[in-house]
């Protein structure tokens, strides 16, 4: 082990700016088949300290809480090392081929099924070769790309009990939503084939309904943009269940000193699930919403609930809409029902909430407006948006001419 630090250390010290793209590349491989090698090391010797109950040495039960509490590993990444040493000591072939750098820890954590109790009693019961199975596995995963490799453990697995029970789609979805220190949301999961097929389709409408000019996000951007317009269309169209007895709706809670000052307010704002928003999230929020005046004394206890009151009315909306067609920020057609209505000068400063205030943008570009682009609409009554520098977003001149 002293050696392998060694080397490490060695590896560190390298100046990899020195190095051209050839030998970059080459490191690039080389350390890629190292990573292998220690993974399958690691693995391997978990399963040992598993079988050999060497966690008890520090007063834990399994190597999957050690690992958890002294390696500081997540519990999914601790239960993949585990699962992946039991893996090996059936698959010897796909064993070697890790140990050797030429499979990866997600490759053995993709042929982990085949391995199951119930999967290797059913190959046995039908004769098959586990010996055979794991050759064509370790060959796949060698010299095929990671995606063929999950079709052919498919592909066996359905053959290996053509007339079994079809599973329960539901049983295998999972969802799970982490709240991060700074109130972004980490978002883990799967879906079957067909609840992942009908998200797909609904989150590629979103996307491809929205490609305004000059689009620089990644499909990834894209992607998350268009979950969060879902879900916005889903709470404005008040169909969903009612939540405690009040429909669902993003709730943020500020002090009106907060909400009033222009600054950026870091910390200012709580949500309903507990993220903290600046003063500058929740006056974005609360361009297009409803406000509730609370009363707090001293010690923060309600004194007094004002009545809800709604910031734009359903009726200015409605001639907001027939005025404006789609979001008006340059380049954007998104339709109607995908928008807040912004208030041009909030009327948080004194802004009217009037037709001339007031500006469609979707979620989206709505944020931006809020982070320093300007929308206006001068008397030709062509709206023209502006970036955080001052100058003008320029639409080419057929787009210019159909708006």
């Amino acid at each position: 082990m002293g050696e392998l630090q060694s080397a490490l250390d060695a590896l560190a010290a390298d100046d990899l700016h020195a190095m051209a793209a050839p030998q970059l590349l080459d490191r690039t491989a080389e350390l890629v088949r190292a990573r292998n090698r220690i993974d399958a090391e690691l693995a391997r010797t978990v399963r040992v300290a598993d079988l050999t109950q060497a966690p008890e040495h520090d007063g834990l039960k399994t190597m999957r809480s050690w690992l958890r509490g002294h390696a500081r590993l997540s519990p999914g990444a601790a239960a993949a090392v585990v699962r992946s040493g039991r893996v090996i000591e059936h698959l010897p072939a796909v064993a070697a081929g890790w140990a050797g750098g030429a499979i990866t820890a997600e490759q053995v954590s993709v042929v982990a099924p085949v391995t199951r109790p119930e999967n290797v009693d059913a190959a046995v019961d039908q004769g098959v070769e586990l010996d055979e199975v794991d050759g064509v596995l370790a060959e796949t995963a060698m010299t095929r790309q990671h995606v063929h490799l999950g079709r052919v453990v498919h592909h066996y697995l359905a053959r290996l009990d053509p007339d079994g029970t079809e599973p329960e789609p539901t049983e295998g979805r999972s969802l799970t939503l982490s709240r991060l220190f700074d109130g972004r949301v980490a978002i883990r999961g799967e879906l079957d084939a067909v609840g992942g097929e009908k998200l797909q389709a609904a989150l590629e409408s979103v996307v491809q309904a929205d490609r305004p000019a000059g689009d620089m996000r990644t499909r990834a951007q894209q992607l998350g943009d268009g979950l969060v317009q879902l879900a916005d269309n889903a709470l404005a169209s008040g169909d969903l269940p009612v939540l405690r007895t009040v429909k669902p709706q993003l709730i943020v809670t500020i002090p009106l000193e907060d909400l009033a000052d222009p600054t950026t307010g870091p910390g200012a704002a709580t949500t309903g699930f507990g993220a903290t928003l600046s003063a500058a999230r929740a006056r974005w929020a609360a361009c297009d919403g409803t406000i509730t005046r609370l009363v707090l004394d001293p010690d923060g206890q309600p004194l007094d609930v004002g009545r809800t009151k709604r910031v734009v009315p359903p009726h200015l909306r409605r001639v907001v809409e027939q005025r404006d067609r789609h979001c008006v920020f340059a380049g954007c057609g998104a339709p109607t029902h995908w928008c807040d209505v912004h208030h041009l000068l909030h009327w948080i400063d004194g802004g009217e909430t009037s037709l001339e205030n007031s500006a469609l943008l979707c979620e989206r570009h709505h944020t931006k407006v809020h982070h320093g682009f300007r929308v206006e609409r001068p008397p030709d009554g062509r709206w023209r948006t502006y970036r955080p520098d001052g100058t003008e977003i320029l639409l080419a001149e057929p787009l210019l001419a159909a708006r």
